[in-house]
């Protein structure tokens, strides 16, 4: 019988494949260039300013503008922003007070159930006597 790994008398821990050891140590690490420095705000503002109106990064980000309706500030966004958060804010409240309510519902079943039943055996006595 032939197998292809097997536990090498000299390392207990280590498997060997033919004799070759398979471990990250035989690896050379690859030495990175060093990191260039950011530019400078001077810098990023003047490959802006050189920049023409027609670069893709423009008219990308002009595309994307038109897609988000809130991305400028007027007074009527302004308001629709906050009848929308009020808007979820009462839907909010109101999920929170139907959990609540769910809560006692529970609670007011369990005790309903439980005055029936002793108004049944209640009922089962009285009979009883009666007889």
């Amino acid at each position: 019988m032939l197998t292809s790994w097997c536990v090498s008398p000299r390392a207990t821990s280590r498997r060997t494949f033919h004799g070759l050891r398979m471990t990250s140590k035989g690896k050379k690490r690859v030495v990175l260039p060093t990191r260039p420095e950011p530019p400078t705000a001077a810098q990023i503002q003047e490959d802006i300013e050189k920049t023409s109106p027609n670069d893709p990064v423009f008219t990308m980000l002009k595309d994307t503008t038109e897609e988000m309706p809130f991305t400028t500030s007027t007074p009527n966004m302004d308001s629709e922003l906050e009848r929308k958060y009020q808007q979820s804010r009462r839907y909010y409240d109101l999920n929170e007070k139907l959990l609540q309510m769910r809560g006692e519902v529970a609670a007011k079943r369990q005790e309903l159930q439980e005055t029936g039943r002793r108004l049944e055996e209640s009922t089962v006595d009285i009979k009883g006597k009666s007889l």
